[in-house]
């Protein structure tokens, strides 16, 4: 008789231990225009964002008006309730104070992240007085990543200031990275850097483009906004050096348009926001399987089986 294939257990085993291994890390920034209470008590809004970050091991939510913390709150309930419909993950947070110049308009940095996955080992608020909103810079570190440890920087731009901020971010990598002996730094948020706010003329005054140790993985003609009124980039993903360039997937950072991702009408997607949500991939922490293709492994485990099972 000659050889049959591994049994179906055994084959549902390797794949299941491939697809966990080399599963990416996703890293997500998503400007949610006012989110509040009076949003957050919304159903439709709550399940659409919660819909959205539940794909993110980290995501990065800006624009959050919650003094109180009671819209968060609301937020991670949804997040961690007892169901299947979305994941098997638990979410926690982390945030700045209320920041901003006008009291009529204080706003929040917000990091959600699935606690399986990511550890926040510190936390800083930068005081450089050239932001309306300092950036509230983490460090995270995850196992299932290639690079370990890296440090997210948000920055929500004021548009009037957008070249101003945006040149700034480069004394907060300096200050950051001395800090925490790390380079390995994600910039990420709305940045208004584009249209009338950043032109190609005020963009060769910025050191993040002029240094070439930052790379932009979200491009100048990218679309952000929801709006077909507007076609701007204004959100964007930053990471600075190669070794970490080299750990992020190609081609991952993106925009999710989650009105044809969840097939919803414009309206309804500007209820939430009309900005976009980025996205952005980490390769996976286990470099044999990483390299390895799916249908090789499938082959040794056929051997395998073949000589441990003889028939």
């Amino acid at each position: 008789m000659g050889w049959r294939c591994p049994r179906l257990p055994a084959l549902l085993l390797l794949l299941l231990v491939y697809t966990a291994a080399t599963s990416a890390f996703t890293v997500c920034s998503y400007n949610v225009q006012r989110f509040n209470t009076e949003k957050a008590t919304s159903s439709r809004v709550i399940h659409t964002l919660t819909r959205v970050l539940s794909r993110c091991d980290v995501a990065l939510l800006q624009h959050v008006v919650d003094p109180d913390g009671k819209a968060v709150a609301l937020l991670l309930k949804s997040l961690n309730r007892a169901t299947d419909r979305y994941d098997d993950f638990h979410y926690d947070s982390v945030s700045s104070q209320s920041l901003g110049t006008s009291s009529k308009d204080m706003q929040k940095y917000v990091f959600i992240y699935r606690t399986q996955t990511v550890n926040v080992t510190a936390q800083y608020q930068y005081q450089g007085k050239q932001f309306v909103r300092p950036p509230f810079v983490i460090q995270v570190q995850s196992n299932k990543t290639a690079i370990k440890s890296f440090v997210l920087v948000p920055l929500h731009s004021d548009p009037d200031q957008a070249v101003k901020e945006i040149n700034s971010l480069y004394d907060v990598f300096l200050d950051v990275s001395k800090k925490w002996n790390n380079k390995n730094v994600m910039f990420l948020g709305d940045f208004h850097a584009s249209c009338a706010y950043v032109t190609k003329t005020t963009r060769k005054t910025i050191r993040l483009y002029k240094n070439s140790s930052f790379s932009w993985l979200i491009g100048d003609k990218v679309d952000t906004t929801v709006s077909d009124d507007t076609n701007c980039a204004y959100d964007r993903i930053v990471v600075h050096g190669e070794p970490f360039l080299k750990t992020i997937k190609p081609f991952s950072a993106k925009v999710l348009d989650i009105g044809k991702e969840f097939r919803l009408t414009r309206t309804k997607v500007m209820e939430l926001s009309d900005h976009h949500p980025l996205r952005v991939e980490l390769k996976s922490s286990a470099p044999f399987l990483r390299a390895t293709p799916p249908w090789l492994l499938l082959s040794v485990c056929v051997i395998l089986r073949s000589f441990l099972f003889p028939l």
